[in-house]
Parts: structure tokens; C-alpha cells; sequence
């Protein structure tokens, strides 16, 4: 009985609930409207027509675009009609206009040193262009006087995290689509009232879908009370909505200014096998420090006042100069984020870049393989022209459909020359690239349809630096404790298995 009651008065059925019943009430309607077949079928066949033209005249994505048309045709009564409620992802002017605000605003805080630049292009044109388009669409500059730090798995993550954390002085800004409650947060939050007490600024910035089964209702309040200043990002409410889709799955801390970690890891047991939920769970992070935090420490901030509809100035949070010059340069490193508003895909050009100017190898960490026509034809390209493409997925998944689509895309790489393995032991969660012991990029950003057009992501692009040896030498490590993928493995897939990949490929775009 009590994890009956415990069920019903949990936030996902309250808030599912409602949904549930307002999907119902609206087959119920049309399906009342049916004894007006005519006019009713008329209507929809119009609305489906123009939902076709708005598909294929818009921007988005082609596999996004196929996955909307198959169940319009399909389903032409239906089809238009969803689309039209829930298929669109265009940000309403009220939305464009504050997103502008948030860019300007980013943009007259984030200068780029020109010199870094021309420093770049002398050793390497096509290397510069890269940095120079980041700058041109994330606003954030490449930076020197930068050191960095690859960390994996997710327990040395966490205790460099906590060391960290144990400094600060000024502030501490925390960004994570999950926290949950359990060794790993209880720990961080422990020291964050501590540094409370000592007048620290302390500020958390959580996700609402993320955090939906981890947290309980009004946990940012709890934390308010605690003198934490916390905000929950696009707060889900039992409404239908397709705005829903747009999550906060960046994961960044901030100390002071100078010191700044993101990658995969988020605030949760799991992610530092405190228990096993997937097998062992495989996860990497970057530690920066310098100069580049300053990017990091304005995307929190962007991010912050957007959501608590405040201005607040950045200037006050500038890290102390003799604290910064103590960082040495380690190459050339620059901080980034995308967001799904602004209808420029940095996350996967980014990658692009990456894919089309390698020479010699191309080592990718990726949770998940779920990869547009774009993606997939860049990589096979490379593999074809003898670059060494090799892909590390999960053995174990944490969501079987998401993982046969990942497998579904295993035969078309394989059979241009890229190298598949999986992680046998468990999860891989890590977002890393290697290419050419020169370039790397360690982030949040998955090798999907929902980390590269509808949240906003992050990660850290480098050059030249060691910690692009590092997530290298990480990568041919985990190597040992995988299973590497024939073509024999994906063509010894049986008839029902082969037909339920095809169907859910073409779906992938809507997961």
C-alpha cells in the first residue's frame, strides 16, 4: 500500500496525469468530429498539407523532417494536427528577443584576443577557422594562460571536484541536468553550506526533467532556505507542450572564476559507482583553470538570468588577476555552449570540423549512435580515406530502444572501415573526441538528435594541449575491456530484431 500511495502522489504522476488525460481528451474531440466526416477529413487533409509544406520549406534536420512526414501520410487525420501541436520548434519572438539580449550581452563580455587567433592560423589555417567559427557562434573566444585536466572515470572526477569546491572563496556556480540525493550530492552539499556559512556566493542551476524522479517537489526552495540560491530550469508544468523537449543538459562547476569542470558526469551516485545501476559506468569530465573559466563563468550567468528574469551584471564576477596569472599556458583552449534557440547546430559542426580535417585518427567516447545523414557520410568519408575511426558505445544500455538504434547505424560504419567497439563491463557515458594527438573535444554533448538540435550543451575544444594525449591514452586504455564489433556481428542480427531497428531508425529523430 505504500508504494501504491507513494506512487500517486509522486511528481511524475501527478504531473503525467494530467497530460495523459488532456492526450485523451484530444483523440476523444476528433474522434467526436468524425461524424462531420467531410468537412472534419477536409479540414485535417489541409492542415496536413500545410504541416507537409512548413516540413519541408523549415531548416531542420532531413531525418527530422522524414520522421514527421511518415506519420502524417500514415495518418492524415492525426498527423498534420500533432504537428502542429507538439512538431514545431520554433522559438516564439518574445523568446528570440530575450535570446538576443542574452548574446549581446555575451558578446560584449567575451572579446577575443586577436593575437591568440593569428597565433593559431601560423601554425595552422584549416585549426584557426575551426576556433574562429566556435567564437563566431558561441560567442566564447580561444583562450592561452589555460591549463586543463582529463578525468575518468567519474570517482576522480568527483574527488578533484570536492578539492575544488573546499577553495573557494567568492562563489561557486553548479549547472547539472541531474542531482540526486545519495553519497555523491549529500557530500557536495555538506561543503556548499559550509561555504555558505562562510559568505560564500553559492548558486544551483538544476534541470526539471532531469532531475523529476531524483528530486522532490520544491527542492529549490528547501536549498533557499539553506542560504543556497537555486533555480530549476524550465520548470515542467501538466500542460502539452513541445517546449518541454528544451532541457539544461550542460553539467559545469565554477569556482571563483578560475576553476571549472563539465563533461559527462552529473550529480548522482551512478556516475561514481557508488551503486550499479548499468554495470560499471564509464564517465569523463575536463578540469580547466585560467583564463578560459571566464567563458564558463558568463554562460552560467547568461543561463542564470535568463531563467530568474534578472539583470545582473557579469563585470563583478571576474576572477582575481594574481590568481589567474598563476595558470600557465597548456596550448590553446576554448570553452563553448549551444543553444537549441538560435537555430545554429554548434555542437555537431563542431564535431563536423573535427571529422573532416582529420589525418590520422579520430577517437570518439559516445553514449549514444543515434546519427543524422550528415554525420554518417563525414564519418565514412574519413574511415575511407585511411583514417583510423574508432567508436567506443555501451554494452550494457540504459534504454534498450535508444540502444538498438545505436546498433541499427553499426553496419553502414563498419562497412566503410570505422571501428565499432562496445563496453563490456557496463555504461559508457563519456562525450570525448581525440584527433591527430592535437586537437580534442570533452563535453556534454552526445552523438544524438537531442544533445545536437533541442538542449543546451556544452564542451571544451582543444589544441594542442596534454589533456588531448590524456583522453587519447584513456581511450586506447578502455580499448582492453571492449568488445570490438565484425561485420559478421551486424549482419548475424535476426529478421525481427533487423525489422525493429529500421522502424525505430526512422522514429530516432523524435526520441
Amino acid at each position: 500500500m505504500k508504494k501504491i500511495f507513494r506512487f500517486f502522489s509522486s511528481r511524475l504522476f501527478l504531473i503525467g496525469a494530467p497530460i495523459v488525460i488532456q492526450a485523451l481528451v484530444l483523440v476523444i474531440v476528433i474522434w467526436q468530429f468524425t461524424s462531420y466526416f467531410v468537412y472534419f477529413y477536409a479540414t485535417c487533409t489541409l492542415l496536413s498539407v500545410i504541416a507537409l509544406l512548413r516540413i519541408l520549406t523549415g531548416k531542420s534536420n532531413p531525418a527530422y523532417k522524414i520522421a514527421w512526414i511518415i506519420p502524417i501520410l500514415l495518418f492524415p487525420i492525426f498527423g498534420g494536427l500533432i504537428y502542429m501541436l507538439f512538431g514545431g520548434n520554433k522559438s516564439s519572438k518574445r523568446i528570440k528577443r530575450k535570446m538576443a539580449e542574452i548574446q549581446e550581452r555575451m558578446t560584449q563580455s567575451l572579446g577575443q584576443n586577436e593575437a591568440i587567433l593569428k597565433e593559431i592560423e601560423l601554425q595552422n589555417r584549416s585549426i584557426a577557422n575551426q576556433s574562429r567559427y566556435i567564437e563566431r557562434y558561441s560567442y566564447c573566444p580561444v583562450y592561452k594562460n589555460t591549463v586543463s585536466e582529463y578525468l575518468s572515470p567519474g570517482e576522480r572526477m568527483f574527488e578533484r571536484l570536492l578539492e575544488e569546491l573546499k577553495k573557494a572563496e567568492r562563489y561557486i556556480f553548479l549547472e547539472y541536468f541531474i542531482i540526486e540525493k545519495g553519497i555523491m550530492w549529500d557530500t557536495i552539499l555538506e561543503v556548499l553550506l559550509e561555504k555558505v556559512r562562510q559568505g560564500v556566493d553559492v548558486r544551483v542551476l538544476y534541470d526539471d526533467v532531469g532531475c523529476l524522479l531524483t528530486l522532490p517537489y520544491g527542492y529549490d526552495k528547501q536549498l533557499e532556505k539553506l542560504g543556497v540560491k537555486c533555480s530549476v530550469f524550465n520548470r515542467v508544468v501538466p500542460v502539452l507542450s513541445f517546449h518541454v523537449n528544451n532541457r539544461d543538459h550542460r553539467k559545469i562547476a565554477i569556482i571563483d572564476g578560475f576553476t571549472a569542470f563539465t563533461g559527462g558526469i552529473n550529480l548522482a551516485d551512478e556516475y561514481i559507482n557508488a551503486y550499479e545501476k548499468y554495470g560499471h559506468w564509464k564517465d569523463s569530465a575536463i578540469l580547466i583553470q585560467g583564463e578560459a573559466v571566464w567563458s564558463f563563468t558568463v554562460m552560467f550567468l547568461s543561463l542564470w538570468n535568463y531563467q530568474r528574469k534578472t539583470v545582473e551584471g557579469y563585470e563583478q564576477f571576474r576572477p582575481l588577476k594574481h590568481k589567474v596569472k598563476t595558470f600557465a599556458s597548456d596550448g590553446y583552449v576554448q570553452p563553448f555552449t549551444d543553444s537549441p534557440l538560435d537555430e545554429e547546430s554548434v555542437g555537431e559542426t563542431v564535431y563536423l570540423n573535427l571529422i573532416s580535417n582529420a589525418e590520422h585518427y579520430i577517437y570518439i567516447n559516445t553514449p549514444y549512435l543515434i546519427l543524422d545523414y550528415e554525420m554518417i557520410i563525414a564519418l565514412c568519408s574519413a574511415a575511407k580515406r585511411s583514417v583510423d575511426v574508432r567508436i567506443i558505445t555501451p554494452h550494457i544500455p540504459d534504454k534498450w530502444f535508444v540502444h538498438s538504434v545505436t546498433r541499427a547505424n553499426y553496419q553502414v560504419l563498419v562497412e566503410s572501415g570505422v571501428k565499432i567497439y562496445e563496453y563490456t563491463p557496463g555504461f559508457n557515458h563519456a562525450k570525448s573526441f581525440a584527433v591527430d594527438d592535437e586537437l580534442g573535444v570533452v563535453g556534454t554533448i552526445n552523438l544524438d538528435y537531442r544533445s545536437l538540435y533541442l538542449h543546451f550543451e556544452c564542451g571544451v575544444w582543444m589544441y594542442q594541449t596534454r589533456s588531448v594525449l590524456q583522453v587519447k591514452e584513456d581511450f586506447l586504455k578502455t580499448l582492453e575491456q571492449c568488445q570490438y564489433i565484425t561485420l559478421d556481428t551486424c549482419r548475424n542480427v535476426k529478421l525481427y530484431k533487423r525489422l525493429g531497428r529500421i522502424i525505430l531508425r526512422a522514429f530516432a529523430p523524435l526520441m
